[in-house]
């Protein structure tokens, strides 16, 4: 290891992360609640789905933001972005680097699966 003494930034580093997770996910979901038919014109899916969505966005970045549950909401946000990129690639036909591509979906995953392996850090409010 290159420099061992910022290991001692890591649950400083994984709220970071956990706090842009959230705040993404959050964001997302309350434009789903906003203005449920427009969101659901603009994703291909019908309003009962986007307020759905809507929801899981947001109680699970409310939840990922404190810590609660942090794994489970980043398995669910794992899930949500697979399906945007099988929306993406299967049913609009877009690359990975187009304009709006797949790429953030895929950094989106990645920052999940950090989240799900790590715990989120010990810096929750139920520890």
């Amino acid at each position: 290891m290159l420099f061992p003494q910022l290991v001692r930034f890591t649950d400083l580093s994984l709220l970071l992360l956990r706090l842009m997770v959230a705040f993404v996910f959050a964001t997302s979901g309350w434009n789903h609640l906003k203005d449920p038919v427009g969101r659901s014109k603009s994703i291909g899916m019908n309003k009962g789905f986007t307020i759905f969505l809507g929801i899981a966005e947001f109680a699970g970045g409310l939840g990922m933001a404190a810590g609660v549950l942090a794994q489970l909401a980043a398995i669910g946000f794992i899930l949500i972005m697979l399906g945007a990129i099988q929306k993406k690639i299967f049913e609009w036909h877009i690359a990975f680097w187009a304009n709006n591509g797949w790429n953030y979906e895929a950094t989106m995953i990645v920052m999940n699966l950090v989240i799900v392996t790590t715990g989120g850090g010990r810096y929750s409010l139920i520890r």
